[in-house]
């Protein structure tokens, strides 16, 4: 494998001062992939200071945003020149299929492309001024160094969310990549340093949350810090970002709802279920995993779903007619075991899956069935917490009011569906869903100039989009008095 295992940290690639390794392995086999630094609080501490150094003494925030769009947007275009490079780390890394990997990496190209075309575009505002002789402007300004933290689903997709709008903005930044899918993160350092990223501005740490992510959210030297995971982390970061009042960017998940209307185009409707559900094994932050079925087409959506499940095709990423790859870790697998468990338990009808599968050829990977629960409602776990796995739950309405109260009958607030044929029905659904996003007769579609966070528990603040380069700037007024005179009151 070419790819250097290590940290960046001031423009520097090193091992963890501890000298501690982690070993990276492929969620299809359990085969050890690589071998990386396990670093701690000293490492995360010796980047905060390069990041720091490079704010507040370095040239990068004073660039021209010209100059530093230009760079950003020669990372998306070593992206694509490397892309069947990063699609292989990718899918060896988290078992994902690799269409679905190259198909990542050509919308992580498309977000540095899109924040590099947009890094000049934020000049400010002029605003009236109560004042004679005066010029009363509003500017957007870098945040200052920027903790990043990321998840182990799409590793190097939220990597750009992060990545790309922090340093278009003029900010200095450390990421903490997931401990157990860092590959294609280090790939992304090797091409920032590449294009010529000056040294500290741009810090990678690999280690556990626990040491690394909790240096991050509460060093004060750290001025904004950018997670996206579990919502109890999340909770958890809060408060360790309360010590400095630390700016806060947080997706925290969803529970996501998919609503289908008897009016709906069946066929396209049931194939975008299962597409919002089972790419990537279910682990997917906007998942459709509560599907929402009007009563009178309920049990032909449920027969159809299941026949289609049945003929799912699992293995490994790198075989061409695999449909659905591993979960990522014995330790979600067990997770995902426990959440269908407790359904069964809460009365759920479980149709479908449940289990591993029986196929020899498995059994060294963390497979897990694709597994259909109806008869829900909206008191069971199944239906309230996020289970990021290949499980939907199904529950039943008559009413359109009904279908919205449903859909909103939760602690998170992500994302959601409607699919019917009624344009009108569609957007009254639409207005009335407490989500950060609502697909009208599609489902999981997203792209670089589209605002992405949530309402609720599901998270603060938005990425992609201009929101998701405001996110990293803070926002100055600039009073210039022209014609500056005395007062006389003293």
């Amino acid at each position: 494998m070419n790819l250097k295992q290590q940290q960046y940290i001031n423009g520097e690639w090193v091992d963890a001062q501890s000298g501690k390794k982690r070993s990276i392995i492929n969620p299809y086999n359990q085969e050890v992939i690589a071998e990386v630094p396990e670093g701690d609080e000293k490492d995360a501490r010796a980047a905060i200071a390069a990041a720091r150094e490079a704010f507040d003494e370095g040239d990068w925030s004073w660039t021209p945003a010209s100059e530093r769009g230009e760079l950003v947007t020669k990372i998306g275009h070593l992206i694509e020149r490397d892309q069947e490079e990063l699609a292989y780390l990718e899918s060896l890394d988290t078992g994902k299929t690799m269409e679905e990997s190259r198909g990542d990496m050509e919308d992580i190209a498309g977000v540095f492309r899109y924040y590099g075309e947009l890094a000049d575009k934020e000049g400010g505002e002029l605003i009236d001024a109560p004042v004679k002789d005066s010029v009363s402007k509003v500017v957007r300004e870098p945040v200052g160094v920027c903790g990043q933290i990321t998840p182990w689903n799409y590793p190097l997709l939220q990597a750009s969310w992060k990545l790309a709008p922090a340093l278009a903005a003029g900010n200095t930044l450390v990421m903490k990549p997931s401990e157990i899918t860092p590959l294609t993160t280090i790939k992304v350092f090797e091409l920032m340093e590449e294009v010529g990223i000056p040294a500290g501005v741009v810090n990678l740490v690999l280690g556990s949350g626990a040491t690394v992510g909790a240096e991050l959210s509460s060093h004060d030297d750290v001025d904004l810090i950018s997670f996206t995971g579990g919502i109890a982390t999340g909770k958890k970061i809060m408060q360790s970002a309360s010590g400095n009042v630390k700016n806060l960017a947080l997706e925290l998940g969803g529970k996501n709802p998919n609503i289908i209307f008897a009016d709906a185009d069946f066929e396209t409707a049931v194939d975008q279920a299962l597409n919002g559900v089972f790419f990537h094994a279910g682990q997917i932050c906007s998942a459709g995993t509560r599907l929402i079925v009007d009563e009178a087409i309920h049990d032909d959506f449920v027969h159809a779903l299941v026949e289609r499940v049945k003929n799912f095709k699992l293995g490994s990423g790198f075989e061409q007619d695999t449909q659905m790859g591993p979960l990522i870790s014995a330790e979600h697998l067990a997770k995902v075991e426990a959440y269908v468990e407790a359904g069964v338990k809460e009365g759920a009808s479980l149709v479908v899956g449940g289990r591993r599968p029986e196929d020899p050829e498995l059994q060294q990977g963390f497979f897990y069935l694709p597994t259909i629960f109806t008869n829900c409602t909206t008191d069971m776990t199944v239906v309230q917490e996020e289970g990021f796995g290949p499980v939907i739950t199904v529950e039943k309405f008559r009413s359109e009011k009904e279908a919205v109260t449903l859909a909103n009958d939760s602690i998170y607030g992500l994302a959601g569906g409607v699919w019917t044929m009624d344009i009108a029905k569609a957007e009254r659904c639409a207005a009335r869903m407490r989500m950060g996003t609502v697909w009208i007769n599609d489902f999981n579609l997203y792209f670089p100039h589209a605002p992405w966070g949530g309402f609720k528990q599901s998270g603060i603040g938005r990425e992609l989009g201009r929101p998701g380069l405001e996110e990293y700037t803070e926002t100055k007024h600039i009073f210039h008095n022209l014609k500056p005179e005395p007062i006389h009151w003293f």
